[in-house]
């Protein structure tokens, strides 16, 4: 094994434990969220074990289709995820909303996610010389774009979580909220990772974050109309 295989094995080796505990953290927050929502016990199980297989498998196919690649991406998870909720749901009958459940969990997984990318050396920035906090990464000092996503993910779990706090939206209001916030983080950090573009200057990420946010705002604005029709009385 050389010295440059070698330090890749022991950096990911590092970073295991890293995304294990994201992923709990993620549930965790899950579980507390449901219970806070008043979700019975036993479909809490079940949707919490949907959204973790289905994001699983959601994240390493989109990574494998898109790229051709082993590994994973959020973007496939949060979409994996999603779907076998949707199908969970209706096996057990559940039909009350469940967004919101899940959208204080995915930024805390993806705040510490992006830690386990950092010492791992995935889904690293563009050349970045003169850069102050430049870290060296793949031989050239470069954009720590893990830690970015990770500082704006954190801030994205307190300011949801803020807003849950206090009630200011209808239900799944919050999931929707959260995901146009994770698109706009996800299109401005890519600006500064290292790969291909597709059309112009955007990179097939940033595609589907256009995508992605017309898809959430939508959303978003036809949940709460009836709200801001009520504020404006």
């Amino acid at each position: 094994m050389s010295p440059d295989s070698l330090n890749e094995h022991v950096r990911w080796l590092i970073a295991a434990p890293i995304y294990a505990m994201a992923y709990a953290s993620a549930a965790g927050v899950f579980w507390w969220m449901a219970q806070r929502r008043g979700l019975a016990r036993d479909a809490r199980l079940r949707v919490l074990f949907a959204g973790l297989i289905g994001g699983l498998a959601g994240a390493n196919l989109m990574q494998l289709v898109a790229t051709g690649l082993p590994g994973k991406t959020i973007e496939g998870g949060i979409l994996g995820g999603w779907l076998a909720v949707v199908l969970v749901k209706r096996q057990i009958g559940l039909t009350r909303p469940t967004g919101d459940m899940f959208a204080l969990a995915i930024p805390l997984g993806e705040a510490i996610g992006r830690i386990g990318c950092f010492v791992g050396g995935c889904c690293y920035g563009k050349i970045a010389a003169g850069l102050p906090w430049a870290v060296y990464d793949h031989g050239a000092l470069r954009h720590p774009t893990q830690l970015y996503l990770s500082f704006l993910a954190a801030a994205l779990f307190s300011v949801l979580l803020w807003v849950e706090r206090r009630k200011l939206l209808p239900e799944n209001g919050l999931f929707y909220l959260g995901g146009m916030a994770f698109c706009a983080d996800r299109f401005l950090v890519e600006f500064f990772r290292d790969g291909a573009t597709m059309v112009g200057p955007l990179t097939l990420a940033q595609l589907g974050c256009i995508a992605g946010f017309a898809v959430f705002a939508a959303l978003f604005v036809r949940l709460t109309q009836p709200l801001r029709r009520l504020v404006a009385q």
